[in-house]
């Protein structure tokens, strides 16, 4: 098998080139997760929603540390909290993070979590698939992948489709198979924890999903229409009243949050989230990483090797 020369290593791994994950700052960003936890308990928005927006940032942002480290400050904020439960739910938004920001950020950072989650943690996480298609089961997943988009795009939703075939005919196929059915639409309530099935109690339902289409679509920039449509997809989980359909899990403050005052408050967090991933301290001189943007592609920078 051949190999890569020393050169050619060095041209990928280039520092202009930005190979690797994000540089987070803790002492800079734990103060800002703190006083997110802090708001978000002020206008009644539970742990869960403000973690997932939170996680489904870092995924975008490449930055698995920040992930460790809003899985430790919500254990700090919120006691109650079940550590092992508090990641499962950062690995199941990271997962669904793949169809907004592609499957390598999610590899990467779901791989340097899981490895910087304590040990005790990591052995009781859960570890069978649920999303595979089956002869069973193919069909109901579809419908339920068709729902979600229904629910998500409610008035637009089949105008939508037809302007996506006429793109590629294929484009709403895999949107509607591949990701609101496989992935962004949830399997069963159960899972499989040390061969044994359970039911499942982390569930990244119809509106934390929207918390993750929102955060990793604001965060990666460039794409405005989309974040605006799923703004109007967080509202219309309400609207319609999905957000409280059979088998839905209540997002406390989820109701708040797509409102006018919430999705302003929403958008800043992200926001200020962005700021404090991409900032850096070295020496006394705090310098920002990502001045092009974020880290999801910001430019290369002048070439130097």
């Amino acid at each position: 098998m051949s190999k890569l020369s020393p050169a050619l290593k060095q041209l990928i791994n280039a520092p202009f080139a930005k190979p690797s994950y994000t540089v987070v700052n803790p002492s800079t960003l734990t103060p800002t997760i703190s006083k997110l936890a802090s708001e978000a308990r002020d206008h009644g928005v539970s742990t869960p929603a403000w973690l997932t927006f939170s996680t489904a940032t870092a995924m975008t942002m490449n930055a698995p540390s920040a992930m460790t480290l809003l899985w430790d400050t919500a254990q700090k904020q919120d006691r109650s909290l079940n550590p092992v439960l508090t990641a499962e739910l950062q690995r199941e938004v990271g997962l669904k993070c793949i169809s907004f920001n592609g499957i390598p950020r999610s590899i990467n950072c779901l791989g340097a979590f899981y490895s910087a989650l304590p040990e005790d943690v990591r052995t009781k996480l859960s570890n069978k698939p649920t999303r595979e298609f089956k002869t069973d089961n193919i069909e109901q997943r579809k419908n339920d992948g068709l729902g979600l988009w229904d629910s998500v795009y409610y008035g637009f939703e089949r105008k939508l489709l037809s302007k996506l075939g006429q793109s590629h005919p294929d484009l709403p196929v895999h949107i509607i198979h591949g990701h609101y059915a496989s992935l962004l639409s949830n399997p069963s309530r159960h899972t499989y924890v040390d061969g044994e099935e359970k039911p499942r109690e982390t569930h990244v339902g119809r509106v934390l999903t929207s918390l993750v289409a929102i955060a990793c679509l604001r965060a990666q920039t460039g794409v405005g229409p989309q974040v605006v449509s799923h703004v109007f997809g967080l509202r219309k989980a309400y609207e319609r009243g999905d957000a409280e359909a059979e088998g839905e899990v209540e997002v406390q403050g989820g109701k708040w949050l797509s409102s006018e005052e919430g999705n302003a408050w929403l958008l800043g967090w992200i926001d200020e989230l962005v700021k404090g991933i991409g900032t850096m301290q070295e020496g006394d001189a705090e310098m920002t990483q990502s001045s092009g943007g974020t880290s999801f592609a910001p430019g290369l920078g002048k070439a130097k090797l």
